[in-house]
């Protein structure tokens, strides 16, 4: 074996146990468990843990209004479905094949447009904030921010 392909082999090892793939794997399966549990809630019309339901902060008034649906599709659901897949993608031991990190950032990319479209929804349509909704705002961002330093990294 040449040495090139022993040190690419190490570092695709590495790869797949490095601090970053084991952070956005977690940060993946955080999404899941959020995901879960406000698919959970709506199915159930189960009061929503920890979220008042007064002032700003009102997840049943999120989590029932008319933008809490995409095409006819509850957007928790949605979330669930884009969570498991994107948890599966990045599975530590699916770090290593490089040629899944533009399929990694494009539908971690898309995940951010969607959700900006539902933090404006909630703030200017709806005028009230959902604490799991901002949860899983937060996951997508922080995972898409690493995505991209991944991404730009790994390259140069």
């Amino acid at each position: 074996m040449s040495r090139s392909v022993v040190d690419r082999s190490s570092s695709e090892e590495r790869r797949d146990r490095s601090p970053l793939s084991i952070a956005i794997f977690a940060l993946s399966i955080i999404g899941v468990l959020v995901s879960a549990y406000l698919t959970y809630a709506h199915f159930t019309e189960a009061t929503v843990l920890a979220c008042p339901e007064t002032g700003i902060i009102n997840c049943a008034k999120v989590t029932t209004s008319a933008q809490s649906h995409f095409l006819g599709m509850p957007v928790s659901v949605l979330g669930l479905v884009f969570y498991i897949a994107f948890a599966a993608l990045n599975f530590p031991s699916l770090n290593r094949t490089r040629s899944l990190d533009n399929l990694r950032l494009s539908m971690s990319g898309g995940s951010v447009i969607f959700i900006l479209w539902l933090i404006y929804a909630e703030l200017v349509l709806i005028n009230n904030i959902c604490l799991w909704c901002s949860v899983v705002h937060v996951v997508t961002l922080v995972i898409f921010f690493l995505n991209v330093y991944r991404f730009t990294t790994d390259r140069a």
